[in-house]
């Protein structure tokens, strides 16, 4: 390799995007792109949507074609798994022995599933939903009229829920805390989503815990809660949230918080390795923390920042969280994080499936959550990219011209 090679750990979303935009920014050194699955590059947020449910290939989730890699001179190394970094001779080791020589690093480690620590989690049959692999297990198992239990009331449960349901299986979802989607959203929007699945024929069951999976006597499985009940099933389902892993940097000594922490370069501790994607923690102006983004548009920003730092055209990464997730026939969008919010306005009509959920602190706009609301969702996502803010009063009057809002 020549002595400019850039390494970039994990063909992720992130690690292809920083690859790609390193060429675009005319970065003309080596650049070697490592993954653990033997797989290229592939979108993940369809696995437990479009790909469980059969309406998309493993040819579509890709990110772009194998052999574009090569035709942009990006070597990608697939099944290869890193398993150490040496700073003092600035070289990454793979299991296999090899050592390869970076003059930049770019770790896109991504996160792993959070285990769920009950007794027969590890029982064949029952399936995390992290990638293309799980997903063809799981979906093995789907037959029309079977059981389904999912545990865990997050957006990939409620994802994974809807597409079970529409391939006709009886699905029960199990969530530990008092409502689904407590982390990440309001009670309006728990309400309503908890209306639509149970609507759809979902059993929703929250402040409930698995407590155990055990063999059934007329299913493969029965699981047990904390509520007493046992609950047969063909298929079980965890998806209980992530760990980012981190594994690498410790070894490396680089500074880890809730993740791997990254200046607004996404520069680490160490000047030549950067921290991108799933894996990152980074402080935000916006929300003044440390924030660890688990988002497409995130990463694929954080991978251009890097890509611009490298090449010389350094610009810091400033961009507004967002996120999406499409059950049955609603696209919910999100811009922004509402944690810390005090007041909530909604704007829309929620029995037509169409409205949007506003999160402020006082007066000032933090996030919202837009349900088949295209415009409102444009509109927070602008108000927030700028630095202002939205009047409640024009926003609870659904008369009011909704660019009239925009202060």
């Amino acid at each position: 390799m020549s002595e400019d090679h850039v390494i970039i750990v994990g063909a992720s979303h992130a690690g292809a995007g920083a690859a790609s935009s390193l060429r675009q920014m005319g970065y003309d050194g080596a650049i070697t792109l490592i993954g653990e699955e033997t797989v290229a590059p592939y979108h993940r947020p369809p696995l437990s949507k479009a790909y469980l449910s059969g309406e998309a290939d493993r040819a579509s989730l890709l990110l772009r074609p194998e052999e574009s890699y090569a035709e942009h001179d990006i070597t990608l190394r697939l099944g290869e798994r890193v398993g150490a970094i040496h700073t003092d001779d600035k070289t990454v080791q793979l299991d296999s022995g090899e050592r390869l020589a970076w003059s930049h690093l770019i770790l896109a480690t991504g996160a792993r599933v959070r285990p769920l620590p009950i007794p027969g989690a590890d029982r064949n049959g029952v399936y995390y939903l992290r990638d293309t692999q799980d997903v063809e297990a799981i979906r093995a198992k789907i037959v029309k009229g079977g059981r389904a239990v999912i545990i865990g009331g997050g957006y990939i449960g409620l994802e994974t829920a809807a597409s079970l349901t529409k391939l006709g299986m009886e699905v029960t979802l199990l969530e530990a805390q008092d409502r689904i989607l407590q982390r990440v959203t309001s009670p309006v929007m728990s309400d309503f989503y908890r209306q639509v699945h149970r609507e759809a024929g979902v059993t929703i069951l929250e402040g409930c815990l698995a407590s155990e999976i055990a063999g059934g006597n007329a299913s493969p499985h029965l699981v047990k809660t904390s509520c007493g009940q046992s609950h047969p099933a063909d298929l079980v389902i965890i998806g209980i949230g992530v760990i980012p892993n981190t594994d690498l940097a410790e070894f490396a000594g680089l500074t880890i918080s809730n993740g791997i922490q990254v200046n607004e370069y996404c520069q680490t501790s160490h000047p030549d390795i950067f921290a991108i994607g799933d894996v990152a923690a980074q402080y935000s102006p916006l929300y003044e923390r440390e924030v660890r983004i688990e988002s497409v548009p995130d990463a694929t920003e954080q991978g251009k920042t890097v890509a611009r730092f490298i090449t010389g055209q350094p610009k810091p990464h400033e961009a507004l969280p967002w996120f999406w997730s499409d059950q049955f026939d609603l696209k919910l969008q999100i811009a922004g994080l509402s944690d810390g919010y005090d007041d909530v306005v909604v704007r829309g009509d929620q029995a037509a499936h169409s409205f949007a959920a506003y999160y402020f602190k006082g007066d000032r706009l933090l996030a919202v959550d837009a349900v088949n609301a295209p415009r409102d969702f444009m509109m927070a996502r602008m108000a927030l990219s700028k630095g202002k803010t939205l009047d409640k009063a024009v926003l609870r009057d659904q008369t009011a011209e909704l660019k009239t809002a925009l202060k």
